[in-house]
């Protein structure tokens, strides 16, 4: 039995954490699109809101036809493909991280206060988070933006006061673990202030769960103004949003097909590594489940 006991455990451990490529392969592409959107400005080779008709829907560079000056090629109004999909990973980036802040705020203050309380205020939690759930994140946003008009700022804000509900649930379960714990009642005994206790005990003993899930809603994040772009309800044109680009390229997908091939393929790649990063952080933070 020890013998297999110690197979088990040399075998998993090269799977975990940093040793993982996945999570390597992760933080590459990640760490590209932030190099990308930070630096956008300077990397863009040309003006992505710049049109030229006579350059319109120019092949890329593995295509016959191509211009070196847009190894993307151009689009259906002639603005250079690489310069708007590097903007397009600025928009993806900042709005993934603005309904990220703005969703965990929400839902780790919701969590924490029900999960350390208890009783009635923990009940008016689950109730909080049980309405949440039972509303269309999309119909919703659909029907918000529809209303009152598409922006980035009412598309982060309506975004992050609707996917709070996960940070809500890991934040409010963990935290009942960790007030039960010996540090905690140390703390009680010392005379610390609620306020101090959850700021400087539990919360730095839960953040590993709560960065996992902020991987995930970022990723989720992207995807959703992704969909809504797509829709129209998105971010508003000319801004180079990849599923807005998606949407403009839907009338030329038959006969020019990359122009909706490239900007899906780096919204495939950017939401696969940022999950991918995120089962490495669950590994390498320890918040994955064990046997």
């Amino acid at each position: 039995m020890t013998d297999i006991a110690v197979v088990s455990v040399t075998t998993a451990g090269p799977r975990r954490g940093w040793r993982s490529l996945g999570t390597w392969l992760g933080a590459a592409v990640v760490g590209i699109t932030l190099f990308a959107a930070i630096f956008g400005p300077w990397l863009a080779p040309h003006d992505p809101f710049t049109q030229d008709l006579t350059r319109r829907l120019l092949p890329p560079f593995w295509m016959d036809g191509t211009d070196p000056a847009h190894p993307f090629g151009t689009d259906q109004l002639g603005r250079d493909y690489l310069s708007r999909l590097i903007y397009g990973a600025r928009i993806s980036m900042l709005i993934g991280i603005a309904v990220t802040i703005t969703s965990g705020v929400i839902g780790i203050v919701l969590g924490v206060i029900g999960g350390f309380a208890g009783g009635k205020v923990d009940d008016a939690v689950l109730f909080a988070i049980t309405c949440r759930l039972s509303i269309p994140v999309v119909l919703v946003a659909l029907a918000v933006v529809g209303l009152l008009g598409s922006s980035l700022t009412l598309l982060v804000l309506t975004l992050g006061l609707l996917l709070w509900d996960r940070f809500a649930v890991v934040a409010r379960s963990t935290t009942m673990q960790v007030r039960n714990l010996d540090f905690v009642a140390a703390a009680w005994c010392a005379g610390c202030s609620r306020g101090y206790i959850l700021a400087r005990e539990v919360l730095p003993n839960i953040a590993s769960h709560l960065a996992v899930v902020a991987t995930l809603e970022i990723a989720l994040a992207i995807l959703l103004e992704a969909a809504l772009s797509f829709l129209g309800l998105g971010v508003p044109p000319p801004l180079p949003s990849w599923g807005l680009m998606i949407a403009e390229a839907k009338e030329y997908m038959f006969f020019s097909p990359w122009v909706i091939m490239i900007p899906g393929v780096a919204l495939f790649v950017l939401v696969f590594g940022i999950n991918l990063l995120g089962d490495g952080l669950r590994d390498l933070l320890g918040t994955g489940e064990r046997s």
